[in-house]
């Protein structure tokens, strides 16, 4: 049985212990906007008339944003000297 991108974006809140206002900053560190409201839905039961199934563009973008919030941006390569 596979998981769907809503149980692990569940499994990543509740390992981290994230709010949704923590992710949303997550989202904004690689300037993808979304509301408390729309994270929300995410978590929400299959069965609820509000779920949204998460797709793989947000699931991406919180990944990419987690590594910017855990890591730090990266740092700006120098130029190389040519010889």
């Amino acid at each position: 049985m596979a998981l769907s991108n809503n149980d692990i974006f569940k499994k990543l809140r509740v390992a981290l212990k994230l709010r949704d206002d923590e992710i949303v900053k997550i989202l904004s560190l690689v300037d993808f906007k979304a509301t408390k409201s729309e994270i929300g839905s995410f978590f929400r039961n299959e069965k609820h008339p509000k779920y949204v199934e998460c797709g793989d563009q947000i699931l991406r973008n919180f990944l990419n944003g987690l590594v910017i919030h855990l890591r730090g941006p990266m740092p700006i390569k120098a130029a190389k000297k040519e010889s």
